[in-house]
C-alpha cells in the first residue's frame, strides 16, 4: 500500500462542530443491549405488563434524577424532555398491548419505541431530534428488563475521546466532561443534541463520521472539528499542528473590547441563549443578547406557562445584560417542535407548517400573552433602560405578518420591534418588511435550509446547507442592503455568525451585528479587528462571486491576512 493510500484509510470525514481541536486516545460508549431474537412470550402477561410499566417508571425517574443534577441548563431541558417520554401513556399503552398479543416485555418495549421513533422520524425537523430521546429511554429499559447492563461511558482516569454511534442526553449527562477531550459521532447531525452541548462547551466535535464505529477503544485519534475529521494514529507533524493551534486559540482568547475592524467600523457581537441561566453565562462574553429563544419556557411545559411566570424569565434575561441589548424572539414552536399545552393536528411536512409566528392562526392569545409578559418586564425597567428591550418574531413571510405583529408588540409596550428573515420571500421583499418594522435578524439556518431545499437535520446534506452558498449569501446580501437603504440594522442570528471567516464576509456585506453562541465570540471579535472593512468588503464579493461554496470559502481564506490566517486557521 503506498503512503498516500495508507493516509487515506486512517482520515475519517463528517460534519465538524465548531473549530476546536484535540488529540487524545478514544474511550467508546457501550452499544444499547440487543433484544434476543427468542424472547419467549410471558406466562403471565399481567405480570410482565406490570413489570414494563415499573421500569419505564424508574427510567423516567432516572432521567429526572440526572436532569435535576446536571448544571447546564439545555441538557437538563432534553433530560426532561426524555423523562416525559418514558412517562407517555401511550408508549406504556402499546408495549402493553404488544405483551398481551404474546410478545416478550423487552421485545415489546423495543417495538413499540421504533414505531414512534419512525413517526418522529418521519415529521423531520426537531421531532426526529427527539427520536435519539426515545431510543434512550428504550435502551435502559430494555437493559433492566434483560437483567444487562445499561449503555454508557466506564468512569475515565485520562483525556480522551468520546466514540458512539450516537449520544443520547441521558449519555452525554453521565460524562465527566472534564476528561471529555472530544466528541465523534457516527450518527446525529450539526444541530443534535450532542452537537448542541458540544458547541455550549467549546468542545471539538465530529457528528456523522462514517467508519467511526471502527475506531477501536485506546486508539490515538486527532479530532479537528473545523475540518470535519478524525485521524486515527496522527502523525507528529499532525499533533505539532494541533499544538500551534492550541496556542493560536490563546491569542484569539486574549482578544478584548467590543467587536470592530481594524478601522473601527462598529459589528457588535452578541450571544444566543436559551434560558436565564445560559445568559448570565454569556454576560461575560457578549455586548448584548441577539437572540433568546423562548420556546425554552414552553417546549417541555404540559400548560402554557403563566404570564407572571414569563415575565420573571425574561426579566432575569434583561438584567443579566443590564445597560446592553437585549433581542427576544418569540415562541418558534409548533409543528415540529409540539407544545404539549397546544398540540397541532399531524402535518406531512412540518418545516413548511403551522410554526413560529403562524401559531397567531391556531393557537389564538399565545403570542399576545407572551408581548403582555414582556410589555409587563419591559415597564418595570427604569425609563432609560427600556430601549435595550427588543423582540422579534420568527417565520415572518410577508410584510403584512410582519406588520401585524409590530402593532401587537407595540400595543404591548415594546418600543423597538422586528422580525426574523429565514424564509426566502421575507429576504426577496426586505425592503418592504423593513419598511414596518424597526429591524431584521437574519436566521441563516433556516434561510440555507428553505433556500436549498434540504432539511437542516439531514446530515446527507451537509454540502446543500452549507452557509457559503452562494444562492444563500445573494439573499443575506439583499436583505443587508435593504437594511443600508433604510437606515435599519440587519442582524445574522444563526450559527454561520460563528464561523470567523463568514463573520468578516457578514461585515462586507452590511451586517450589522452577529450573534452566535458566547463560546463562539472570541474567534469572531479576532477575526475583525484584524481587517478593515475594505477588507471584509473584498472577502463579501469574493464569496459571493464564487461558483460554489467550497471555491467561496477558499476565496476569503486567500484574501485573509497573513497573521490572522495563522492564527484562525493553523497555516
Amino acid at each position: 500500500m503506498t503512503t498516500a493510500a495508507a493516509t487515506a484509510t486512517r482520515v475519517l470525514r463528517g460534519i465538524g462542530v465548531g473549530r476546536g481541536c484535540a488529540v487524545a486516545p478514544v474511550a467508546r460508549v457501550a452499544p444499547a443491549p440487543e433484544v434476543p431474537a427468542d424472547e419467549p412470550a410471558p406466562a403471565d402477561p399481567a405480570a410482565a405488563e406490570a413489570r414494563l410499566r415499573a421500569v419505564l417508571g424508574e427510567v423516567g425517574d432516572d432521567l429526572r434524577a440526572r436532569a435535576a443534577a446536571t448544571g447546564n441548563e439545555d441538557l437538563r431541558h432534553m433530560l426532561e424532555a426524555a423523562a416525559t417520554m418514558a412517562g407517555d401513556p401511550a408508549l406504556a399503552a402499546e408495549a402493553a398491548r404488544l405483551v398481551h398479543a404474546g410478545t416478550g416485555p423487552a421485545t415489546a418495549v423495543d417495538r413499540a419505541v421504533e414505531g414512534f421513533a419512525a413517526v418522529f422520524t418521519a415529521a423531520g425537523g426537531d421531532l426526529a431530534e427527539r427520536a435519539t430521546d426515545l431510543r434512550s429511554v428504550r435502551h435502559r429499559a430494555v437493559a433492566r428488563l434483560l437483567g444487562v447492563p445499561e449503555p454508557g461511558l466506564a468512569p475515565l482516569d485520562a483525556p480522551a475521546v468520546v466514540v458512539a454511534d450516537d449520544l443520547s442526553p441521558a449519555d452525554t449527562a453521565a460524562l465527566d466532561l472534564t476528561k471529555v477531550a472530544a466528541i465523534v459521532t457516527e450518527l446525529g447531525g450539526p444541530t443534535s443534541h450532542t452537537a448542541i452541548v458540544a458547541g455550549q462547551l467549546g468542545l471539538p466535535c465530529v457528528v456523522r463520521v462514517a467508519g467511526a464505529g471502527t475506531l477501536a477503544e485506546g486508539t490515538r485519534v486527532l479530532v479537528d472539528a473545523a475540518a470535519g475529521t478524525v485521524e486515527a494514529d496522527p502523525s507528529a507533524d499532525a499533533v505539532a499542528v494541533v499544538e500551534r493551534r492550541a496556542a493560536a486559540e490563546r491569542v484569539v482568547a486574549a482578544t478584548t473590547g467590543p467587536g470592530a475592524t481594524a478601522d473601527g467600523h462598529p459589528v457588535p457581537l452578541l450571544a444566543n441563549v436559551g434560558t436565564p441561566a445560559d445568559a448570565r453565562d454569556a454576560a461575560g462574553a457578549a455586548e448584548g443578547v441577539g437572540l433568546f429563544r423562548t420556546e425554552v419556557l414552553f417546549l417541555d411545559a404540559r400548560t402554557e406557562p403563566s404570564v407572571a411566570a414569563q415575565t420573571a424569565a425574561y426579566a432575569e434575561v434583561i438584567e443579566a445584560f443590564a445597560g446592553r441589548k437585549v433581542v427576544i424572539r418569540t415562541l418558534d414552536a409548533g409543528a415540529d417542535k409540539p407544545l404539549a399545552f397546544a398540540t397541532q393536528p399531524d402535518e406531512e411536512n412540518p418545516a413548511l407548517g403551522v410554526r413560529g409566528y403562524r401559531l397567531v392562526r391556531s393557537v389564538p392569545g399565545v403570542v399576545e400573552r407572551q408581548l403582555e409578559a414582556l410589555g409587563a418586564a419591559v415597564r418595570a425597567l427604569p425609563e432609560e433602560r427600556r430601549g435595550d428591550v427588543w423582540v422579534m418574531a420568527p417565520m415572518i413571510a410577508t410584510p403584512a405578518e410582519a406588520r401585524a405583529f409590530a402593532a401587537a408588540a407595540r400595543a404591548a409596550g415594546i418600543a423597538t420591534v422586528g422580525v426574523m428573515v429565514e424564509v426566502p420571500a421575507a429576504a426577496l421583499r426586505a425592503r418592504d418588511i423593513l419598511a414596518e418594522v424597526d429591524f431584521v435578524s437574519l436566521g441563516t439556518n433556516d434561510l440555507a435550509q428553505y433556500t436549498m431545499a434540504a432539511d437542516r437535520l439531514r446530515g446527507e446534506l451537509a454540502d446543500l446547507l452549507d452557509p457559503w452558498q452562494p444562492a444563500v449569501l445573494d439573499l443575506v446580501a439583499a436583505t443587508a442592503r435593504a437594511g443600508v437603504a433604510l437606515g435599519k440594522p440587519v442582524g445574522v442570528c444563526g450559527e454561520s455568525a460563528s464561523d470567523p471567516l463568514m463573520a468578516l464576509v457578514l461585515a462586507g456585506l452590511g451586517i450589522t451585528s452577529l450573534s452566535m453562541a458566547a463560546v463562539r465570540v472570541p474567534a469572531a471579535r479576532y477575526a475583525l479587528r484584524a481587517h478593515t472593512l475594505a477588507d471584509c468588503r473584498a472577502m463579501a464579493d469574493a464569496a459571493l462571486g464564487a461558483a460554489d461554496a467550497a471555491a467561496g470559502r477558499d476565496a476569503v481564506r486567500a484574501l485573509l491576512d497573513a497573521e490572522a490566517a495563522r492564527v484562525l486557521l493553523g497555516a
